[in-house]
C-alpha cells in the first residue's frame, strides 16, 4: 500500500522532517530560498499535504492544482500568504503555528525598542569605524525607557507579552484592541484607549496586529503626525500595516524619533530611503528566529499533518472544513 505524500517547500528543522518520514513519503525542496512557482505548481499535483512557509504564495491557482491535498500546514502564525477561502471551498484544512513564537517575538520587539531608543546599532557602527576616541557628554544621546509610556496596538498573545516585559521597566501601559480585555487590565494595570489617544500619549508604540483589509496602512502620515516627535515605532507584525513611504518621510522630518522594524511592506525588499537613515533599526524578519521557537514551529506544522492525514482533527486550524477520511 502506497504511503501519503508530503511536500515541504524549503528545508526546515530535521526533527519535523524525521517525524513526517515515519509516516509518509516526504519531499523537501532542496534549496534554502522561496520555491519557484512553477516547481510549486508541479509539486502539489499529487501530494496529500503541503507544508509551506509564510513567504510561499499559495493562492487559488496553486490550490486548484492540489487535487489530492487534505491539509496546508503553514510554518508561521500569519497565513495571509494562503488563499484560505479557496482552500476551504476545496475542503482543505489550513493550519498555522500560534503560541510557540510568542516569547521569541516579544523579546525581539524589546530588542528593537532598546536598540532604537539607545542608538545601539549606531554606536556599534561608530565604534567599528574607529571613530570612538573618547567618552563625551553628548555622544550618541538616546531616549530613556524606564518610566515611559508603552502603547500596544493589538494586545493578543505577543502584544500582551511585550506589555508584560514593560512592567520590568516601570512603564505606563496603554493598549488598543477592538475589544477591551479586563483580564489584561487587571494583570498589567494597563489602560484601554482609542488608537488616536494611544498614538498621542505613547513614547513607544509597538504593533502586533494581523494583516487584514482593516489593518493595511493603519499607520500612515496622519498617524505619524499624531505621535510625539520623541516617539519610537516598533513593528514586528506585518510590513504592510505601515505605509513605508510615509514612515521614511516621518523619520526624515523628525515627526518621530526612531523606528525598529522586523518586517517590510514589500518584503524582502526594503524601501531605499529606510536604508539611508540612522534613526531606524532594520532586522530581517527574525522575530521567531530562536532555535527553540523555530523547532517548535516546524514540529507543530508536522504534527498537524500527521493528525489530519491519520484521520484526526487539525491541532491549530484557521478554517473549518470536514476532515476527509
Amino acid at each position: 500500500m502506497s504511503r501519503e505524500k508530503v511536500y515541504i517547500t524549503r528545508p526546515i528543522q530535521n526533527e519535523a522532517i524525521s517525524l513526517l518520514k515515519e509516516h509518509f513519503d516526504v519531499t523537501v525542496s532542496p534549496e534554502d530560498r522561496v520555491v519557484d512557482r512553477d516547481v510549486l505548481m508541479d509539486a502539489v499535483e499529487d501530494v496529500d499535504a503541503l507544508l509551506c512557509l509564510i513567504n510561499d504564495t499559495v493562492d487559488r491557482e496553486v490550490i486548484g492544482r492540489a487535487k489530492r491535498a487534505r491539509i496546508i500546514a503553514n510554518y508561521g502564525v500569519g497565513y495571509n500568504n494562503i488563499d484560505v477561502p479557496a482552500a476551504t471551498e476545496r475542503g482543505i484544512v489550513v493550519t498555522n503555528t500560534p503560541g510557540v513564537l510568542t516569547d521569541a517575538t516579544a523579546d525581539l520587539a524589546w530588542g528593537l525598542l532598546l536598540a532604537t531608543a539607545r542608538r545601539i546599532v549606531e554606536s556599534d557602527k561608530y565604534t567599528r569605524a574607529g571613530r570612538y576616541e573618547s567618552w563625551s557628554p553628548n555622544l550618541l544621546l538616546g531616549r530613556s525607557v524606564a518610566g515611559k509610556t508603552l502603547g500596544i496596538i493589538g494586545a493578543g498573545r505577543i502584544g500582551r507579552a511585550v506589555a508584560r516585559r514593560g512592567l520590568g521597566f516601570d512603564m505606563k501601559l496603554l493598549y488598543h484592541n477592538r475589544r477591551r480585555d479586563e483580564g489584561l487590565e487587571k494583570e498589567l494595570n494597563a489602560r484601554w484607549v482609542d488608537r488616536e489617544t494611544l498614538l498621542k500619549e505613547s513614547d513607544f508604540v509597538s504593533l502586533h496586529v494581523p494583516l487584514t483589509d482593516e489593518t493595511w496602512h493603519m499607520i500612515g502620515r496622519r498617524e505619524f503626525e499624531t505621535m510625539k516627535d520623541t516617539a519610537v515605532l516598533i513593528n514586528t507584525s506585518r510590513g504592510p500595516v505601515v505605509d513605508e513611504k510615509a514612515m521614511v518621510d516621518a523619520l526624515r522630518e523628525g515627526l518621530i524619533w526612531a523606528a525598529g522594524l522586523d518586517v517590510y511592506e514589500r518584503e524582502p525588499a526594503v524601501e531605499e530611503g529606510l536604508k539611508a537613515l540612522d534613526n531606524v533599526v532594520l532586522a530581517s524578519h527574525i522575530g521567531s528566529a530562536t532555535i527553540e521557537a523555530r523547532t517548535r514551529m516546524a514540529m507543530m506544522a508536522a504534527e498537524n499533518i500527521v493528525s489530519v492525514l491519520k484521520g484526526g482533527k487539525p491541532l491549530t486550524p484557521v478554517n473549518e472544513v470536514p476532515v476527509k477520511e
